[in-house]
């Protein structure tokens, strides 16, 4: 079984391919592969660690499209399963001039995980559990899988990873939502990586200094919070440090984040002792810098998982 297991969705990214428009004016759409667990399953095996994506697709061509695309990729696909109700989720994503990004969703099958879906001990020899989904949050059978596999990481000593993919057009009604849920699953992380903006919703801090210190209030062991060309920042137990990025020129944004964590535990899953090193300040500086690399050439072209950089890049990018 692979070394980090990443239950989410699987979905298809509708990117419009009209330069600066809003959705509501798009008239011409690229098919991509996406879902933010799938992205960092993705960014993990192309850095060379293992990973196997947990989630439901539906019974249709996309369904297949998706399982075969991770499966080519090098992705364990045992629990990619197909929903006989839902059809697959899909995600409709116009870009501005700057690469930003506008979302809109029609969530089918992902929302479907059922924890009875699936056996808990096929991931015994697993170390990480990276909970990274954008639309778990929102409830339903795959939240309540996500509190099975955080408490299957907690009594098997699993490193859990928590990422919270905020997304305003599934959450912008309902910020209490989503600062309940992502604390219910921070007191049990042992990392958490979220932006600027997804840091200030959770603590309801503005001073980055503020916001980090109470991740780690909440439970977080080691905290990361991505600022795009600015680089990134990497708290362990409170003690800081600032990691710079890279200068890229930005096409897409889309996924970089997830190809940024994905990145961190593919580093770490490699490791003897990962909580070990997840705890070691100036091991994960080294860390993060690789992942600021993964992120920042992730948006230099459209999509997110063929967008990622494979290790061979990364290097190169290092010289």
């Amino acid at each position: 079984m692979a070394k980090i297991i990443c239950p989410g969705e699987l979905l298809i990214d509708f990117v419009c391919d009209d330069r600066d428009t809003k959705l509501q004016e798009g008239e011409h759409f690229i098919k991509k592969a996406g879902g933010a667990p799938a992205n960092a399953c993705a960014a993990i095996v192309k850095l060379g660690s293992s990973a196997a994506f947990i989630g439901k697709v539906g019974k249709d061509s996309f369904g297949r499209f998706l399982k075969e695309m991770i499966i080519s990729l090098g992705i364990e696909a045992d629990y990619c399963l197909e929903d006989e109700t839902y059809p697959t989720t899909l995600a409709f994503v116009s870009l501005t001039a700057d690469g930003e990004r506008d979302f809109e969703f029609i969530r089918g099958a992902d929302e479907n995980l059922r924890a009875e879906d699936i056996c808990f001990e096929d991931f015994r020899d697993s170390s990480i559990i990276h909970l990274g989904s954008a639309t778990a949050l929102l409830g339903g059978e795959l939240y309540n899988t996500y509190l099975a596999f955080t408490k299957f990481a907690l009594e098997n000593n699993k490193v859990i990873s928590f990422d919270p993919n905020y997304r305003e057009a599934l959450f912008g009604g309902q910020p209490d939502l989503f600062r309940q849920r992502c604390k219910e699953i921070i007191k049990s992380a042992d990392i958490v990586k979220v932006s600027l903006e997804e840091g200030s919703l959770i603590t309801e801090e503005t001073d980055e200094e503020k916001m980090i210190d109470k991740l780690h209030d909440l439970g977080a062991k080691a905290v990361t919070i991505t600022k795009g060309k600015d680089g990134s920042v990497v708290s362990i137990l409170k003690d800081k440090a600032v990691i710079p990025s890279v200068p890229v020129k930005m096409v897409d944004a889309t996924g970089a984040g997830d190809a940024y964590i994905g990145a961190v535990l593919a580093q770490i899953a490699e490791e003897k002792n990962p909580k070990e090193v997840m705890l070691n300040l100036d091991r994960m500086k080294h860390i993060v810098a690789i992942a600021n690399k993964v992120g920042a050439k992730t948006t230099e072209r459209y999509g997110a998982i063929q967008a990622i950089p494979n290790l061979n890049d990364v290097m190169q990018a290092e010289r």
